[in-house]
């Protein structure tokens, strides 16, 4: 069903027409009885895809896909808590958003625009195999603005047995608090949080290899997008708590 919302390949302006049919395919849903979860889970992970399939090179802050994910964010848990009218049109809207952002996301040359799943051009580059090596790949791509890398080495690490998702989150927290994001860092690290819960164990580890790969897009990044800025505050906290 997330396919029904993102069109890769798409290079025009986004297309009223393609949100209206976004919107159409929720209500249809919906209509047939299909769990208001599922068919927000199907919105998340087409928001998602937008992150991992986006080829310009910043995909942290109010970009397309990691706007798309905070906003369907938001709009699930509004449906969430309230009544079913309001339910069904908090899906809906959310439904036309992530259309809207899904157009023009890539060229059709791009290998991002592949048919095969997104993951397979993110696998092979990782490099190393045990799991703390994996997050130390991870962690120095990120510091190294390296997204490929950085959302490979979480894939990789996803793929281990019995691979435990809390040392990735503590990872990748430590830069959603000292990178500016232009104002979405934080904001996207407790999407994914939330996402990463409710999503079917199948599809969850995409939230978190997305947050890695703009994790490494921010890093570094002042809100103009220029080398050498960190979040507000953030290193005059560091110098008050007397950390080195």
């Amino acid at each position: 069903m997330a396919t029904q919302f993102l069109n890769p390949a798409e290079s025009k302006p986004p297309s009223p027409s393609r949100r209206s049919q976004a919107a159409e395919a929720v209500a249809e849903a919906l209509i047939e009885g299909i769990s208001p979860e599922v068919v927000g889970e199907a919105i998340a992970l087409a928001a998602n895809e937008i992150i991992l399939r986006q080829t310009k090179n910043r995909t942290h802050g109010d970009s397309r896909g990691v706007h798309s994910s905070d906003v369907v964010n938001a709009w699930r848990n509004i449906a969430r808590v309230t009544n079913d009218r309001n339910k069904y049109a908090s899906l809906i809207v959310a439904a036309y958003h992530v259309a809207g952002a899904g157009q023009k996301v890539v060229g059709p040359k791009s290998p991002l625009s592949t048919d095969k799943d997104i993951l397979s051009l993110f696998r092979e580059k990782a490099t190393e195999t045990k799991p703390s090596n994996l997050l130390g790949e991870a962690e120095e791509a990120i510091r190294g603005n390296d997204q490929f890398r950085a959302a490979a080495a979480v894939l990789r690490y996803s793929e281990l047995e019995n691979a435990k998702s809390r040392p990735v989150f503590d990872l990748l927290l430590k830069y959603a608090i000292s990178e500016d994001g232009r104002l979405h860092a934080e904001n996207y690290y407790r999407t994914v949080t939330e996402e990463f819960a409710s999503i079917r164990p199948a599809y969850r580890w995409r939230e978190l290899i997305s947050l890695a790969r703009a994790t490494a897009s921010t890093f570094g990044m002042t809100r103009k997008d220029q080398p050498g800025g960190r979040a507000p505050g953030y290193l005059q906290a560091r110098e008050l708590l007397q950390l080195t």
